[in-house]
């Protein structure tokens, strides 16, 4: 993990990603927390191919990749795709972070069909199931597996490919469940989480979709940030 985070610090403190261009500069900053091989490969190599995800996303931000709530700053936005369990003051500062008004993008997969390299057990390996500790619950949300397996669906009024996602259902007034329990939105004090109920919808390969299935969602999802 040290190694991990000292890279990822470096990283963000560069204000940069390998492989971005110089343009990126003038371009909305999203902080990037994920364990998936989205930055780096999974081996965290800087010569292996631009994940294609990355790159259409960093048509319109850039990305900062950071380790922990602790790297964001009040207003940023964070886009958050199956990252590893936090702790719980991480998750304490990311709560109060969302609600000092800042604004996540998160996607939580309950089954994650995306194959890792990596062998079970390894700590670097992107979770199976999110490892919602308490964090949805004190939004409001539960979040449920739903039925195995790709699907058609749409998220934001964009048609998509979803591959055995979950099901939101909201309790209180703070979130709004819609696109058929795919996605919560929040509205949490001065802040707001958007919340998907699967990952496997902007994911290439290893066992989720060909990459024309994944580039279906990737308007979707940046349709999401604030990009003004």
């Amino acid at each position: 993990m040290i190694r991990v985070a000292a890279v990822l610090a470096w990283l963000a403190l560069a204000g940069c990603s390998p492989h971005a261009p110089a343009a990126q500069a003038g371009k909305p900053e999203v902080a990037l927390l994920t364990s998936l091989p989205i930055v780096f490969s999974e081996q965290f190599t800087l010569d292996a191919p631009a994940n294609p995800l990355r790159q259409a996303l960093e048509q319109e931000v850039r990305l900062v990749p950071v380790d922990g709530p602790e790297q964001l700053g009040p207003g940023q936005q964070l886009l958050a795709i199956q990252p590893q369990a936090l702790t719980a003051e991480r998750l304490v500062a990311l709560d109060r972070w969302v609600r000092d008004g800042g604004r996540l993008v998160l996607l939580a997969d309950p089954r994650l069909e995306w194959e890792s390299s990596r062998s079970l057990g390894d700590k670097f390996r992107p979770p199976f199931e999110f490892p919602d500790t308490g964090l949805l619950a004190h939004w409001g949300l539960t979040l449920a597996a739903g039925e195995e397996g790709p699907a058609p669906a749409r998220i934001g009024g964009t048609a998509v490919t979803v591959v055995s996602p979950g099901v939101f259902t909201a309790r209180g007034q703070d979130c709004r469940v819609a696109d058929g329990g795919l996605v919560a939105t929040c509205r949490l004090g001065k802040g707001q989480a958007i919340v998907v109920a699967d990952a496997d919808w902007v994911l290439a390969g290893n066992g989720a979709l060909d990459p024309g299935e994944a580039a279906k969602g990737y308007p979707a999802l940046i349709g999401y940030l604030r990009l003004r």
